[in-house]
């Protein structure tokens, strides 16, 4: 599905205009319809046979797993995956006229589902990974001991981390390399690597043995539930700070810089690159909020301030604009543009001679 989207997408990028329009619609629909029918292909090759299989076998795996706050909303995942399975399954065993309209219709309207599989078909395959038996933890005193040196190390700044995940049980555990007396150890943290609370649960001779022995990866959140990677909306127009640029070399008058400036600050659906920007450090810093960890609430904090500063610069900005607006003005003359061609010189022409050529005073020792 990544490569049939990539390819789409690839297509549909010709059919846009420089802000984003979609302008050439057949060809639009056209690179869809291809999509479509190709990902139906593929569904019917690959997921169709074993798709029942695996999302068996993934609630079983489910139902052994401790409780946790994610077990809910997998499973109403999977229940969904059924039921898009089933509705492509319809389509597979029901199918319209090839090369028709009905066809065409048929394969838009699947289409979601087939996204939805795309999108969240590796939770199922990741649930049934979930049989493996880790190696027991450390205990006591010794995770005490081992907690404590990675405590002194990170005062050091010789505790480097090097991966995280969760496991199934909501725990987050992250990889660090411990540096102590120019040796250096692999170990497993529990819980988050910048609050007091972590707790070291194993030391390993490298990371192999540390995948080996730690309970395994479960899929990542999202910041957005109803978000897609595969059927995203269609992208709203947007001029780049590149375009305004040349726009105001180009300008001959303050009213063509003022519009610049002020196509930066509007708001609403074809919102300027400010507006956007405070969008993004939006967005980024509900990600670093939702990490739900002490630098990632530390960092919200930095983006939120950052946001306020971009809201602050695009008043300013639209003000600057305004008032270069009401200026009434144009560039002076004596800005004249530098010739690009230069004339030839007449057939009669004596060329410039070139200069005489000076001889180096000589020296004397």
């Amino acid at each position: 599905m990544a490569v049939i989207d990539r390819e789409v997408e690839t297509v549909l990028d010709t059919t846009r205009d420089r802000h984003g329009r979609t302008v050439h619609h057949h060809t639009a629909t056209a690179a869809r319809a291809r999509r479509n029918h190709a990902a139906i292909d593929a569904y019917a090759m690959d997921l169709a046979p074993r798709a029942d299989e695996l999302l068996t076998a993934a609630h079983r795996a489910l139902e052994e797993l401790p409780p946790a706050r994610h077990t809910a909303a997998w499973r109403s995942v999977l229940d969904s995956l059924a039921t898009s399975h089933a509705e492509i399954v319809r389509v597979l065993d029901e199918p319209a006229t090839p090369g028709s309209d009905a066809e065409r219709e048929q394969h838009a309207g699947v289409w979601p589902h087939l996204a939805a599989w795309a999108d969240h078909g590796s939770i199922a395959a990741d649930l049934t990974n979930q049989h493996h038996q880790p190696a027991p933890e450390l205990t006591g005193e010794e995770r005490q001991m081992w907690t404590e040196k990675a405590q002194a190390a990170q005062r050091r700044g010789e505790l480097e981390l090097m991966e995280s995940w969760y496991a199934a049980d909501g725990r987050r555990i992250t990889l660090a390399d411990l540096v102590e007396d120019d040796t250096s150890t692999t170990i497993a943290l529990a819980g988050d690597p910048d609050a007091p609370e972590y707790q070291v649960i194993g030391h390993y001779d490298n990371e192999y043995a540390a995948g080996q022995a730690l309970p395994r990866p479960v899929p990542p959140g999202v910041l957005r539930p109803d978000a897609s990677r595969f059927n995203r909306p269609e992208p709203v127009p947007e001029v780049s700070l590149q375009e305004l640029r040349r726009d105001v070399v180009e300008a001959r008058t303050a009213a063509d810089v003022s519009e610049a400036l002020l196509t930066t600050t509007q708001h609403g659906y074809d919102a300027g690159p400010l507006i956007r920007l405070q969008e993004l450090l939006e967005t980024a810093g509900q990600f670093a909020f939702a990490l739900e960890s002490v630098k990632g609430r530390q960092v919200a904090a930095r983006l939120a301030a950052l946001g306020r500063q971009a809201e602050f610069l695009t008043r300013e900005v639209h003000e600057a604009a305004e008032d270069l607006g009401a200026t009434i003005a144009i560039l002076p003359p004596h800005r004249t543009p530098a010739p690009r061609i230069r004339p030839r010189l007449a057939l009669d022409t004596t060329p410039p001679t070139s200069p005489p050529r000076t001889t180096a005073t000589a020296r004397h020792r």
